[in-house]
């Protein structure tokens, strides 16, 4: 049975029994701060786990993409080496919120396997928690299964936990028994970890949510999450041992030969090199972009991982992008969103692989030379942090190049020059959920600000901190929770609204709106009088910044078209902030948007602005919103029922969005880009303003052009040219200025000779040169070197305030001293820091007054080295 005919049958046999087939999440956890990658197929009902986010249905059921290498749950290094270890995998998963449990769980999962699937009920084994009775009972007595074939197992492999906190409870799991053939024992036996008993599906009974502090404490209601793994279950029914020999494996790993040369199907780079095309192919289609941090480190790791394994196939060439198409063949009518992203995979890819080529080659000759200098069988790690930190060069490569030369690597050493970058690149396994406090009410704030910006409500909470209180006094600031409000709370990028709560006795100023477990949270600040529990008030938004948010909340939908219709429809919402001064919009692309391209864009917001068309708003299902061609913003999480705004001419921009906006887009009446950066690697940034704030901005640069007018005394037309006649003119004075300074030099070295001294037979120059810049001071050491023949040289240029050294050795000296060395232990004596090669090193900043101090000291260095 081929593996997609295993995830239909899966899906269709539990949409049989009730349960929604809801289109699996991205790899990329929405507004979950405790997750690095999607890990396992509840991740996306976690809210609904907690209580605090409720479905118009209580069965679910998901064929779900997830990775597993970064964080807690990392599977990278065993990938490759073992028989079922993935980066990437497929969870099959049946979900009840509230509805059936153990014992319907239990019977699905027991009725899918034998009687759907048609396993053997004799080469099935289960294993439930150590105290779960309950559990144990089903299967014994319900199911049928001999107590000989149950095992009871503790915390470590029958409680499940998402992450050091959320949802979490007993599990069973369910094993196949591979036969007497295969080596190992029975789970919670001494041998449980070989290949002979094989775990499929995990069925987690949800009962507790972990909180911070490490306590549980119970659900809403008891739940079932299970996750079964395609792959393995495949691997079974296929007739075969390894997930690698499964049909769709078997492609991908045929697809590398192709790509690579490679004609031993065993290899075991080979299997690397199919798993990772799937991890990395969809973790980009779903937005991640390589980087040095986060996410995007994790998938630049993999990515080199893979083709590192290329190489030592005797692969040179770029080759791992050109596997896309053929994981589209496989995996494309599965998720469509990894065909439609599949030219964006391609070129995120091979500029990755090129790139990554530059750091091997740059890196290999680095090492080889560092490995050639060292003294014994360890690799420094100071070499090997230098490697990583300047050449990005991957401290796992160095230490792979070191077994092959029988060499080890100073990791401790690496490990203290690496405090910083190792933080930062595991990020991931600190990321902490935001718990607030739990406001233990009731239903939702009943939000009125489509309609209208002023309503009455009722007050049925106050909070000064985290602490309900009876009333809020003049000087006060707190919390003020109304059973509904006029007031939008911050969501979606949009900024909460301000304005005023004003009653017959007290008077409030909102300074923002946020919105917590269905309650819009008001942080006022009290201007006159008293606020109580249950007191009437009247609540009023201020018109003018709301009007001027909507401006820019709905330039911001046109942005977002105009965007993907000049750049290409790779570009995704990577963040958005809409206030009612600005606009700020993330996104993904590769590279700086040109000024032509902003143009363009600017240019398609204000067409479509000037169309005057209407904004129309709609209520829908989330299917049907997305069938509508809807845009769903990255990050978001939607209700089962959307609103789907829709401007511009012919429907330009369709998207899902709970914000406010203008009625026609002519009430946005300007947009202007006003600046374009990259803030990550490969995510860039529009900053933009609309309506009046446009039309200052304009003015503004009026002004500016005006004054420049003024001071070149010209007209505007003309203004252009007389800039660039200025700036011509100052580079030919720099070249002068130059030219000056490369004299200076030449002179100043020719009257240097004289302070050589001669140490052991070695010359020897350790002088300070002033108004010396670096390009002249490189000059200056080269003009030495020649004249001098054969010496070890020190010079401190100071220039100003700015101080550098340069080092040089000869050609002929480099083998008893490196000019690196010198820079490094002359250089500490000023506290300048550099480095470079034996015969030519750079250093600079360092106290001036210690320059004296550096000098004296070089002679006494090279006798050093000669005594060595």
């Amino acid at each position: 049975m081929k593996t997609s005919e295993i995830r239909r049958r899966f899906l269709e046999f539990f949409e049989k029994h009730e349960h929604r087939v809801v289109p699996a999440g991205s790899l990329v956890p929405g507004d979950d701060p405790t997750l690095l990658f999607t890990n396992a197929g509840m991740n996306q009902f976690k809210d609904v786990f907690l209580g605090t986010d409720r479905r118009d249905y209580s069965r679910a059921t998901t064929a779900q993409r997830c990775v597993r290498a970064g964080g807690k749950h990392n599977d990278l290094e065993n990938v490759g080496y073992t028989a079922r270890h993935h980066t990437f995998f497929e969870m099959l998963g049946n979900f009840s919120f509230g509805d059936y449990f153990k014992q319907d769980a239990i019977r699905f999962a027991w009725t899918f396997l034998t009687e759907e699937l048609g396993l053997p009920k004799e080469k099935l084994w289960v294993t439930v928690y150590q105290d779960d009775d309950e559990a144990a009972d089903i299967w014994i007595n319900d199911i049928g299964v001999d107590p000989n074939r149950l095992s009871r197992l503790g915390d470590k492999d029958n409680f499940w936990m998402m992450g050091d906190t959320g949802p979490c409870g007993p599990c069973s799991e369910i094993f196949y028994d591979h036969g007497e053939e295969v080596p190992g024992g029975p789970p919670g036996s001494p041998d449980d970890d070989l290949d002979r008993y094989i775990e499929i599906w995990n069925l987690v009974f949800m009962q507790f949510d972990t909180l911070a502090d490490g306590s549980r404490v119970p659900l809403p209601k008891p739940s079932v999450d299970t996750g079964m793994g395609l792959e393995r279950l495949a691997a079974i029914l296929q007739g075969v041992h390894s997930n690698y020999e499964i049909d769709l494996f078997q492609a991908l790993i045929r697809a590398a030969m192709r790509v690579t040369g490679c004609t031993d199907i065993e290899n075991r780079s080979l299997r690397v090199i199919a798993d990772h095309i799937r991890s990395t192919a969809f973790l980009i289609a779903d937005g991640v972009i390589p980087s040095n941090e986060g996410r995007g480190y994790v998938l630049r790791r993999i990515i080199r991982r893979a083709v590192r394994h290329g190489y030592k196939l005797g692969c040179q060439d770029l080759f791992l992008f050109k596997l896309v198409d053929d994981l589209v063949d496989q995996m494309g009518e599965a998720y469509p969103e990894l065909a439609e992203q599949a030219d964006h995979v391609r070129k995120v890819l091979k500029i990755e692989e090129e790139q990554f080529a530059r750091t091997l080659e740059n890196g290999m000759t680095i090492l080889e030379q560092g490995i050639a200098d060292i003294e014994g069988n360890v690799i420094p790690g100071e070499l090997v942090f230098k490697l990583y930190d300047t050449y990005g060069f991957p401290a796992d490569l160095t230490a792979d190049v070191a077994r092959e030369k029988g060499l080890d690597i100073d990791q401790d050493g690496f490990e203290s020059r690496m405090a910083e970058q190792r933080k930062r690149a595991q990020s991931a396994n600190k990321f902490k959920m935001d718990r607030d406090l739990d406001l233990a009410l009731d239903g939702a704030t009943n939000f009125l600000g489509y309609e209208t910006l002023a309503a009455e409500g009722q007050v049925i909470r106050l909070l000064r901190g985290e602490d309900t209180v009876s009333q809020l006094s003049v000087g006060d600031e707190g919390v003020v929770i109304l059973d509904q409000t006029p007031f939008y709370a911050e969501s979606g990028g949009q900024a909460g609204d301000r304005g005023v709560i004003t009653t017959e006795a007290a008077s409030l100023e909102v300074i923002d709106c946020q919105k917590h477990q269905g309650h819009f949270l008001h942080q006022v600040r009290v201007t006159d009088g008293v606020l109580k529990t249950d007191d009437r008030v009247a609540a009023k938004v201020q018109r003018n910044e709301r009007e001027n948010t909507a401006r820019h909340h709905s330039a911001t939908h046109l942005l977002h078209a105009a965007l993907r219709e000049v750049l290409g429809t790779h570009v995704q919402q990577r963040g958005s902030l809409v206030t009612h001064d600005k606009l700020r919009f993330d996104f993904s692309h590769l590279e700086a948007v040109t000024a032509e391209e902003l143009v363009q864009i600017e240019t398609l917001v204000n067409h479509h602005i000037m169309a005057n068309a209407e904004v129309t708003t709609e209520l829908m299902d989330i299917d049907s919103a997305k069938a509508a061609g809807a845009v769903a913003l990255f990050g978001e999480k939607y209700d089962d029922q959307v609103r789907v705004l829709t401007m511009g001419e012919d429907a330009y921009s369709k998207e899902l969005c709970g914000g406010t906006h203008v009625q026609r887009t002519g009430d946005i009446g300007l947009f202007r880009i006003v600046a374009e950066s990259g803030i990550a690697a490969g995510i860039r940034r529009v900053e933009a303003v609309a309506g009046p704030y446009a039309l200052a901005e304009i003015r503004q640069r009026d002004a500016v052009v005006n004054r420049l007018s003024g001071q070149f005394k010209c007209s505007v037309d003309q203004l252009e040219s007389k800039v660039q006649q200025a700036v011509a003119h100052s580079k030919d004075l720099e070249k002068e200025l130059s030219k000056l300074k490369d004299k200076l030099a030449s002179a100043a070295a020719g009257d240097l000779t004289s302070e050589v001294k001669d140490v052991q037979g070695v010359k020897v120059l350790a002088v300070r040169l002033d108004g010396v810049d670096a390009k002249s001071l490189r000059s200056t050491m080269d003009q030495m070197k020649s004249k001098l023949g054969s010496a070890v040289i020190l010079i401190v240029a100071v220039d100003g305030e700015k101080v550098q050294l340069a080092a040089g050795v000869t050609k002929d000296l480099t083998a008893t001293f490196k000019a690196g060395n010198l820079i490094k232990d002359v250089g500490a004596l000023m506290g300048a820091k550099g480095g470079g090669k034996p015969d030519m090193a750079m250093a600079g900043g360092g106290d001036i007054n210690k320059i004296p101090d550096a000098l004296q000291a070089v002679p006494t260095w090279v006798e050093q080295q000669l005594s060595n």
